[in-house]
């Protein structure tokens, strides 16, 4: 696949227009949340049909962790208008949602469109990411869920060929979301940074992403121009990461917190990551990564050094600080709830994480997670 390109939303989407025009579509479909009705793209997409002769099918009828009814439902309606383009503004879900109706837009839809191969197609897919977090915008992934069970879809070619980077679309985005997508796009980076599947390329953009985290999350909590500018870049790069190494055991813990207390995912990723960090920083002599345990303690190394820190100590103290300074909820658990949470880590995602983490590990892990900070 070509490099992604990025393009701004300076001189009222001049180069979004310029992208359309030259696509030569004339039938688009926006795949879009509710948050749209508060972003000034709004204003852009409400009267595009009369400045650019393109007409728009709006598709919106769809709920966070999408049903793969609703894909279904998207990719009906895209053949029905005879589409020739999507745009995805929105959250993970808004992506997830487009990235599938993409992919199964040229399968058989008389079968279960998870059964089938995946045939890559040339549908221009244009994503609008309105969380500086997810990196959905990013990777080749993709969660829906059908009969009440997660189902990943995973394909290169769903990642969108383009993507348009609007920083106005974070000032309304409510304060919680904020700090929990932020907390999210830091967990990919440094997951992804440890991950056994990193690359050189992939921990570059993990450093570059740190870095840009670290410079610039004052100034994004500050709902500062710049500094949601320079979040929604670090998220995206963080994306990139995690698409060439995958999640590991900070995300595979995280799930069911989010189900069980009702957090956001960027919350709960990084209460796991707040407590995973230095078992795995006091653990390396568990180390599965063929490359060894040298190599892993460089990389912590080397995240410690993007945090700004001089030694693995004070960034594990430093990402505590960080998550608990933003005034986010530790949830209550219950006896029976440590039963649950340890049998509902995912044993993939634990194969890409360096330091091996037995059943007991994850309850040890989880009782910590859950403790009140001392």
């Amino acid at each position: 696949m070509s490099e992604q390109r990025i393009i701004s939303a300076e001189n009222n989407y001049a180069e979004l227009d310029k992208y359309i025009k030259d696509s030569g579509c004339k039938s688009i479909m926006l795949v879009c949340d509710e948050s749209l009705k508060f972003l000034n793209i709004k204003n852009y997409f409400d009267i595009l049909e009369d400045r650019l002769n393109v007409k728009l099918t709006r598709f919106s009828n769809f709920k966070p962790n999408p049903l793969y009814e609703s894909v279904v439902e998207g990719v009906q309606l895209f053949h029905e208008k005879s589409c020739e383009m999507i745009i995805a503004v929105g959250g993970g879900s808004a992506m997830d949602v487009a990235k599938c109706i993409k992919l199964y837009s040229n399968m058989d839809s008389h079968e279960n469109y998870l059964n089938q191969k995946i045939v890559p197609n040339d549908i221009l897919l244009l994503a609008v990411p309105t969380t500086a977090g997810t990196g959905s915008e990013a990777t080749r992934y993709a969660v829906i869920y059908y009969g009440g069970e997660k189902q990943s879809v995973t394909h290169v070619s769903c990642i969108p060929s383009v993507v348009l980077m609007d920083s106005s679309v974070l000032k309304t985005l409510p304060e919680y979301q904020k700090k929990s997508t932020m907390l999210d796009a830091l967990c990919h980076a440094i997951e992804s940074f440890w991950s056994v599947n990193s690359t050189e390329e992939s921990r570059k953009y993990s450093k570059t992403a740190v870095q840009m985290i670290m410079r610039n999350k004052d100034a994004y909590l500050a709902n500062e121009e710049s500094g949601n500018a320079e979040m929604l870049k670090a998220a995206n790069i963080a994306g990139k990461a995690i698409n060439i190494t995958q999640t590991t055991a900070g995300h595979a813990m995280c799930y069911k917190l989010t189900s069980l207390y009702g957090i956001a995912h960027g919350h709960a990723a990084a209460l796991c990551v707040s407590k995973l960090f230095p078992f795995m920083v006091d653990n390396t002599n568990k180390c599965i990564d063929s490359r060894g345990e040298d190599f892993l303690k460089n990389i912590f190394v080397e995240i410690a050094s993007a945090m700004g820190c001089t030694n693995t100590d004070d960034a594990c103290l430093k990402f505590n600080v960080i998550f608990y300074s933003l005034n986010l909820s530790v949830p209550q658990a219950k006896d029976k709830d440590f039963e649950i949470l340890k049998n509902s880590v995912n044993p993939t995602r634990l194969k890409n994480n360096p330091i091996g983490l037995e059943i007991d590990d994850i309850d040890v892990l989880y009782h910590k997670i859950l403790s009140e900070r001392k």
